[in-house]
């Protein structure tokens, strides 16, 4: 029931995602309010048993408070969708409605893993090669302390050698210049902590000229700094495919649908976060991305690491 659209582009999207994906082993929880969403279950006629509709008669608007309606809205597709979520009777959930609601779940019900001092949000940021570079924090954190950018580091490379595929992912510091002393007081506090780092293969700091090359796949910053980077990337392609009608390979790239979603990294149970804006394409991705981190075991991975560190830390 979440994103503007809703409930007819996620139905489609699901179509989409069952049509294109045949033989994938999934198996979808679909949460909302049945009598809205009958007009459009007939297109997923052909797929009936690939997924079960589960009764969900509240839902929580894009203005409602986060935490209030949480709470107020038990019945709401967010609210069931973190019940099983944290009940083990489901592997992943996403959606595209209220951002806020969907943290204060994220936060509340499936909750951190130990050892995480915050989540993080991450999303693709689309390359000139056709490639995508990892940016994280993009919305969670607008403050930060090094060691929370350390932890994003942490996180994201980890993200792209097992979701991404990549063996020894590059890690750059979002900063102003190149030299390592440059920045305001956090990136200069974070660049030593990074250099430093066991686990990463950090190459120092990447200007903003440099998020868009073949310079380092994750990138990090604090969540301030992220969300605009990430919003001025979404109105390059509104401005120029949207607006002026520019067809260009790499212009597509930047359309958000391409990816679906954006992961919140850190917490105990994979959750993707839409775009309000979503249409069927954008749910249809953001599903795949949902099974290729259940696929890659990333939680039990991200938990093992930072167990490691806590006992580092207990014996030191």
């Amino acid at each position: 029931m979440g994103g503007d659209y809703a409930p007819a582009e996620a139905i489609k999207g699901v179509k989409l995602f069952f049509e294109q994906e045949p033989d994938a082993s999934v198996h979808l929880l679909l949460f909302g309010d049945s009598a809205l969403a009958a007009p459009y279950l007939s297109l997923l006629e052909p797929y009936k048993f690939r997924y079960t509709l589960i009764e969900a008669p509240d839902t929580i608007a894009m203005d409602d408070h986060p935490t209030k309606s949480f709470k107020e809205k038990p019945r709401s597709s967010i609210a069931l969708g973190f019940e099983m979520l944290q009940q083990g009777k489901a592997d992943a959930f996403l959606g595209a409605g209220n951002t806020g609601a969907m943290l204060v779940g994220a936060m509340y019900s499936v909750k951190t893993i130990e050892g995480i001092i915050r989540p993080a949000i991450a999303s693709p940021i689309p390359r000139i090669d056709g490639k995508f570079n990892f940016l994280l924090d993009v919305g969670i954190n607008a403050d930060c302390k090094p060691e929370n950018l350390v932890q994003f580091a942490q996180l994201g490379s980890l993200y792209a050698q097992h979701v991404l595929g990549i063996k020894k992912p590059r890690v750059a510091l979002l900063n102003i210049g190149e030299e390592e002393g440059k920045g305001n007081i956090l990136a200069q506090a974070s660049y030593p902590l990074l250099k430093e780092q066991p686990g990463i293969h950090f190459v120092g700091n990447a200007e903003g000229r440099d998020i868009f090359m073949d310079f380092a796949e994750v990138i990090v910053c604090e969540g301030f700094v992220g969300n605009v980077v990430m919003k001025m990337a979404e109105s390059i392609y509104d401005i120029f495919k949207v607006q002026k009608q520019i067809n260009d390979d790499f212009l597509d790239s930047f359309n958000f649908e391409v990816y679906g979603g954006t992961p919140i990294l850190g917490i105990n149970s994979p959750v993707l976060i839409g775009h309000g804006i979503s249409h069927a394409l954008a749910f249809k991705n953001m599903i795949g991305a949902a099974e290729k981190i259940i696929q890659s075991n990333l939680i039990n991975i991200f938990k093992e690491h930072f167990r490691q560190s806590v006992m580092k830390e207990v014996k030191s």
